[in-house]
């Protein structure tokens, strides 16, 4: 089923039933609901039993093999590694669902490959089953590199007979212009403050407040992020944020070498925006709880230093991934933090 915050979209899509377009671009905030949400249409579409609401029955056969991967008219494109993340977190409870892939020995790409794209040539050129429609599920597709963007436009820009494309971006602007002109857009936006918490407190969160102002409002998100690993490594973080102590800071890189770079830049990006969003306007938006230490922060550092700060946050998230030293990394992240508040710097 839908998420409860997602019913009036859903009866706002309804309304492409009867004329289908060949492709559908849900965008809006990562940690909403969209995948969730695209998959829930895409089995309603091949569902042979849907309901008077147009949710798929989950009971059929296409149903069935639909929740299985199987379906002979859906495919779904993303990039390896989100293949390889549900396989070791399958691995941990159960045997492999049907239909996943073993990765290899390589690094899984974080990339939509061209080779991806162009096995969809074949699965559109085979008759569908009983007649119906072919399916593409593709996220997120700012995955896409230059030579599959490409294309994908192809295929876009003369769709096959009875295809319907259902892509997902939580970066609707790191598409390309071309690609989102032939798709019709569908903006999916986050619940209200107290339907996510509402929503995290029946998923058995006690703190909900605190996660989902942590994750900009999204609840997915809020709920992935409280069943990680991660939390004490970012408090560990933001205890270094909100006393910079360069001597310290040493030895936080130390510990933290083990939890992942992207979760420790993407905490220093949310810090730095509340510092500056709290300079320029009294608020905070991720961290409520650590407003006053922001506020002092905030006061000790130039606008223009701050606005500095989150250009080479956001230059550091680019090569997180790719960093050959996890503690040099760090320690090169929370030294330039400090900095900020040396006596030179802020005169």
């Amino acid at each position: 089923m839908i998420y409860p915050w997602q019913q009036d979209d859903w009866q706002r899509l309804q309304q492409y039933r009867e004329r289908l377009p060949h492709a559908i671009l849900f965008h809006g905030q990562e940690g909403s609901g969209k995948v969730h949400f695209a998959e829930n249409f895409a089995q309603s579409v091949l569902c042979e039993r849907p309901t008077i609401d147009a949710i798929a029955c989950g009971e059929c056969e296409a149903c069935g093999w639909f929740t299985q991967y199987s379906h002979p008219d859906y495919r779904r494109v993303r990039p390896e590694v989100l293949d390889a993340e549900d396989a070791e977190s399958s691995a941990e409870t159960e045997e492999e669902p049907a239909g996943k892939k073993s990765t290899s020995s390589r690094n899984p790409s974080k990339e939509i490959r061209i080779d991806q794209i162009r096995a969809l040539a074949t699965f559109m050129n085979v008759s569908t089953h009983r007649a119906g429609l072919r399916v593409v599920l593709l996220y997120p597709a700012e995955a896409l590199n230059g030579a599959s963007a490409n294309a994908l436009l192809k295929t876009l820009e003369e769709p096959p007979p009875n295809s319907l494309f259902l892509l997902i971006s939580h970066r609707y602007d790191r598409l390309l212009p071309t690609i989102r002109s032939r798709c019709q857009s569908f903006a999916l936006g986050l619940p209200d403050a107290k339907a996510a918490t509402l929503w995290l407190e029946q998923q058995g969160l006690t703190d909900a407040d605190k996660w989902l102002a942590e994750q900009g409002g999204a609840p997915i998100s809020a709920l992935a992020a409280s069943q990680s690993d991660d939390e004490e490594g970012q408090e560990e973080l933001l205890g270094q944020f909100a006393r910079p102590d360069m001597a310290k800071a040493l030895v936080v890189a130390e510990r933290l070498q083990k939890v992942p770079l992207t979760s420790l830049v993407s905490c220093q990006q949310r810090w730095y925006y509340d510092l500056f969003l709290i300079k320029l306007t009294g608020k905070v938006r991720y961290y409520p709880r650590h407003e006053k230490t922001l506020l002092a922060l905030a006061k000790q550092i130039a606008l223009h230093r701050l606005q500095q700060a989150l250009r080479d946050a956001g230059e550091r998230r680019a090569v997180s991934d790719h960093s050959l030293s996890a503690r040099l990394f760090i320690e090169n992240m929370l030294l330039d933090y400090v900095r900020l508040f040396s006596p030179e710097v802020v005169a």
